[in-house]
């Protein structure tokens, strides 16, 4: 008997940020081969931050992302603030929280009705979309703009803010800028949770992976800017900790490290490990290819919105738990198709503690705390709305940096959609190849994933002669 090979391949993905593809290979039932291809350039944002001073970064790191600037600027702030010893005032601390709170609800909007929905909805695209469902996507086109709003009034500008600064803010806003906002929260909290009511609706496949989550966690708060770092299998560590914990390497079809989690602790009550069946239990495909292509000793982990909630259900805000019970949202959440609504559930909160510092904002007494630029090496890992974001400095006798290290969250991911892109194979296998590459693609599509962002990391190896 003859064992037919099929090759599927996406040659590049739609409604994802970047540029990446996708190579399935099949040899009769064996997954031979399963990549998700991120081929945009480096950018070598890195590389050209050495050499400059500390004062410039925030204003560079900015650029990495359109959609999420203000997370690789916070997470620049909070490590170069622990390499110059600086510390800021509480008022400033909320403020940040505040502008990062405008950089999820932005986020989580444009995905949850523009890039995701359409995927439940029958539809191929956002203006398909919005043809169709004119009252939902309008809506979450205005959840959108009143982050960008938010954004503006914090951060100078919409896209690339230009108003943080080490030590805090270059310049505070007035008052009044930021009452006038309140309207607009308001409305926005009932949106944000008709929206999350809206996505839960939609018909999600069966599908449950054991996943390791991991995040930022805080004892008071939900995760965005501070906290230690935890596992669902039971990793605690600081931020200080995080390549000790976390290893990165090459594949050959990524200029994106890949990333994995070397702690081997067993799983505790709250992972998933114990709680769920893979569907290696269901499907007798071989998956050679998973325990072939490993060059570490560590497992692929999920971070993102999913991972945040099953992790931290219990800081988020009380309209947003209330509506988890609502709509039926029980944990632990292991389906990856239902990471809309954890990021409907966290688009609720943010607006929720944005609407609470609006309407309680004293406007503090200075804009920054003073910075003297000195030796020195700091880290931080904040949540940016795609998942855990890790910055490192070191800064020389100068006081310029000497070396910068960024760990976005979808190189981080990037290994475990892989292994979701295997395990949902079996149950595609027998489409044309056309239906299994869309069907591929809406896996990918869970994890929002921002390509641009994970592109800083590849070592080349110059030959000559």
């Amino acid at each position: 008997m003859t064992t037919t090979t099929r090759t599927i391949k996406v040659a590049a993905l739609s409604r994802v940020e970047g540029e990446g593809g996708m190579t399935v290979q099949l040899h009769g039932s064996d997954i031979e081969r399963v990549e998700l291809r991120i081929f945009e350039p480096p950018r070598f944002f890195e590389a050209f931050l050495r050499g400059r001073s500390p004062l410039e970064v925030p204003d560079i790191v900015a650029r990495i992302c359109g959609i999420c600037p203000v997370a690789y600027q916070m997470s620049a702030v909070h490590a170069l603030e622990q390499a110059l010893d600086v510390t800021i005032t509480p008022e400033i601390r909320r403020l940040r929280r505040l502008l990062y709170c405008g950089e999820w609800i932005e986020s989580h909007g444009l995905h949850m009705h523009l890039l995701h929905a359409p995927d439940f909805l029958g539809c191929e695209s956002g203006l398909q979309a919005a043809e169709r469902f004119p009252q939902e996507v309008r809506r979450g086109l205005q959840l959108k703009k009143y982050g960008n709003e938010l954004l503006e009034v914090l951060g100078g500008r919409a896209i690339h803010p230009i108003n943080v600064a080490i030590g805090g803010f270059h310049r505070l806003p007035r008052r009044s800028e930021l009452e006038r906002l309140i309207p607009h929260f308001e409305w926005g909290v009932e949106a944000a949770i008709a929206a999350t009511r809206w996505v839960a609706g939609f018909d999600f496949p069966e599908f449950n992976e054991d996943y390791d989550f991991v995040s930022v966690s805080h004892p008071e708060e939900y995760p965005l800017n501070e906290g230690t770092i935890v596992s669902s299998r039971g990793g605690e560590w600081t931020a200080k900790e995080y390549e000790s914990a976390f290893e990165e390497f090459q594949v050959p079809h990524s200029t994106a490290l890949q990333s994995v989690v070397t702690h081997t602790e067993s799983p505790n009550p709250r992972g998933s490990s114990s709680e769920c069946a893979t569907d290696d239990e269901t499907h007798s495909v071989k998956r050679r290819w998973i325990n072939e292509r490993s060059t570490t000793k560590g497992s692929a982990y999920c971070v993102g919105p999913l991972a945040r909630v099953n992790l931290c259900f219990d800081r988020l805000s009380p309209l947003a738990r209330r509506t988890a019970d609502e709509i039926g949202f029980t944990l632990p959440c292991l389906n990856p198709f239902r990471m809309i609504i954890a990021r409907g559930l966290e688009l609720i909160h943010v607006y929720e503690e944005a609407l609470e510092i609006l309407r309680e904002y004293p406007e503090p007494s200075i804009a920054k705390v003073p910075v003297t630029l000195t030796t020195g090496e700091g880290c931080s890992a904040t949540e940016a709305p795609r998942g855990l974001l890790y910055h490192r400095y070191q800064c020389d006798e100068a006081g310029l940096i000497l070396l910068a290290k960024i760990v976005p969250p979808t190189s981080q991911n990037q290994s475990r959609i892989e292994h979701d892109l295997a395990d949902w194979l079996p149950r595609v296998m027998s489409l044309s190849d056309d239906a299994i590459a869309r069907s591929c693609e809406k896996v990918i599509r869970n994890y929002d994933p921002c390509i641009s962002c994970s592109t800083h990391f590849l070592r080349i190896t110059w030959q000559h002669g």
